[in-house]
């Protein structure tokens, strides 16, 4: 193999591992359907092998910025199978990095287990559709399905603007205009607002971690645009909160009401651990907009949206809870770990088994 690094990533793709850890002063550790482990027979990383193993595939400037700023994104393709989200850190006892497996096929929203429901996401014309979920929870991948769907099914001009650039998209019935932060756009706000001068119907936008973003955001769709955006939020509730949060208090009475009217939706996902088999299922809260949801949104009672989603079946929505009682019911998952997702725990904790019911009820969970 061309680099040393290629060795463990090799095990980590025969092993059906999804991410390689390498941390100074620790031996190389790969996470397999979510439990992180060491790589047998490999030493503890010293600052030579690592700093060795780093340089191997990152182009000596940008490295030279990481031991200056101490973070580092980008993609590396070590073969036309084979692509990793690469994350470099400064760490307690040194230098760190993590890596993402990306699948080089984009899976389907079928293959992903993936309500069907939200295929209604792609026939919206203008609006703000955010996916969600904590790190690690597949919003990259869903995201990517779904993209790809439009871009099977659709003829338009979609912009991603992402850090790194994770699926690479081959244009089908669409253009897709792919644009990396920073070598190709300075941040997402700059993306986004560029896209507004570049005729695309569709923008998807990585994260929206900052209230330019977001502000533009807000903007772009509602002049036009179909926004794609993710936030690190667990369901519909917390994902309008965080929106709203974000700006001065003056301000937010005056982003409620341009949020209730550009929202299209939220797409919340979870991954739960299977028993039936080896690896990991999503979960998924789905919230369409209604009047009844923009109204709760403008007078700034979100709370209400949990019974809006919970009665809304007709629309197409879930509530993330009835959504892993699925899963505990169908036997894909164990009542340990229905309970460690849930939102509603009470829900799920008479299933628990006799010494788990104790310990949870003991931690006033």
């Amino acid at each position: 193999m061309a680099n040393q690094i290629d060795r463990l990533f090799q095990i980590l793709i025969e092993q059906g591992g999804s991410d390689l850890h390498l941390t100074e002063g620790y031996p190389p550790k790969m996470r397999i359907h979510g439990g992180v482990s060491a790589i047998e027979g490999e030493d503890v990383l010293t600052k030579e092998s690592i700093g060795k193993l780093l340089t191997e595939i990152c182009e000596p400037a940008a490295f030279d910025k990481f031991m200056e700023e101490g973070d580092l994104d980008f993609a590396y393709e070590m073969n036309e199978t084979s692509r990793f989200r690469c994350n470099y850190l400064k760490q307690q006892f040194g230098l760190g990095a993590i890596f993402r497996l990306i699948p080089t096929d984009i899976a389907t929203l079928e293959q992903l287990g993936i309500p069907d429901v939200v295929k209604k996401f792609a026939d919206i014309r203008a609006g703000l559709v955010l996916v969600t979920g904590p790190t690690g929870s597949g919003k990259s991948t869903t995201l990517a399905a779904l993209i790809d769907y439009i871009n099977v099914n659709y003829n338009k001009h979609i912009i991603t603007v992402e850090e790194p650039i994770e699926f690479v998209h081959n244009n089908k019935q669409c253009v897709i205009t792919q644009r990396e932060i920073p070598t190709q756009c300075a941040s997402f706000a700059d993306g986004l607002r560029a896209s507004l001068r570049e005729d695309a119907e569709i923008v998807l936008v990585g994260e929206m971690r900052d209230l330019e973003t977001i502000s533009l955001a807000l903007t772009s769709a509602e002049t036009g645009m179909l926004v794609f955006g993710t936030l690190h939020t667990n369901n519909a509730v917390k994902t309008i909160d965080r929106i709203i949060d974000v700006f001065p208090s003056d301000q937010q009475s005056q982003v409620r009401t341009m949020l209730s009217a550009s929202i299209r939706g939220v797409l919340a996902q979870l991954l739960m651990k299977r028993c039936d088999k080896p690896g990991r299922v999503a979960v998924n809260e789905i919230m369409f907009s209604t009047p009844a949801v923009s109204a709760i949104i403008r007078e700034g009672k979100t709370q209400k949206l949990n019974d809006v989603i919970t009665a809304g079946a007709e629309h197409g929505m879930q509530f993330m809870d009835d959504a892993i009682w699925e899963k505990l019911q169908s036997g894909i998952v164990t009542p340990e770990e229905a309970y460690m997702k849930a939102i509603d725990k009470s829900r799920f904790r008479n299933f628990l088994p006799q010494e788990s019911a104790g310990l949870a009820n003991s931690s006033g969970a």
